[in-house]
């Protein structure tokens, strides 16, 4: 069961729910195939077969943190809150009350807007701002915010 199901209040439920863009593994899948195949590969190729394990090992690594990190972050709007949490061991959530939340902003860059990404900032009453880097379809989050707002005023 995720973080946001389990701290669901009586009578809430999710609008919206996000996850980080699949561009988290973007960098570990470059790092494997331009270092770790080549290293498995002439470790193959020089007799020593056993020595292939290791970079096949730092391999499952590199790409199991970096699908840890996308299954352990979670973004959703229901029906009285903005919820989001990030992290597995260092564990970070922010929850902000819907009439509390007094903007998202939304920021993509070109590539962000061809493949569905970009970075959100949430900002609360009092001028807090919550920074949210590489979140999969921006300004649908954005517009879920919006919308809950404003059923929860109506």
């Amino acid at each position: 069961m995720s973080y946001v199901d389990r701290s669901l209040l009586p009578d809430e439920a999710v609008t919206y729910r996000t996850r980080l863009h699949w561009k988290v593994f973007a960098i570990p899948t470059l790092i494997v195939v331009f270092l770790l195949v080549p290293s498995a590969l002439l470790a193959l190729a020089s007799g020593a077969p056993g020595l292939a394990l290791i970079p096949a090992a730092v391999a499952l690594a590199v790409l199991g943190v970096a699908d840890i990190q996308r299954r352990s972050s979670e973004f959703a709007v229901t029906t009285r809150r903005v919820v989001i949490k990030l992290g597995v061991l260092n564990t970070r959530s922010i929850e902000l009350l819907l009439p509390k939340v007094e903007g998202v902003e939304v920021t993509q860059t070109l590539a962000g807007r061809m493949f569905g990404y970009g970075q959100i900032i949430v900002t609360g009453s009092g001028g807090t701002r919550e920074t949210f880097a590489g979140i999969q379809a921006p300004l649908k989050f954005r517009q879920a915010v919006q919308a809950a707002a404003d059923r929860k005023r109506d």
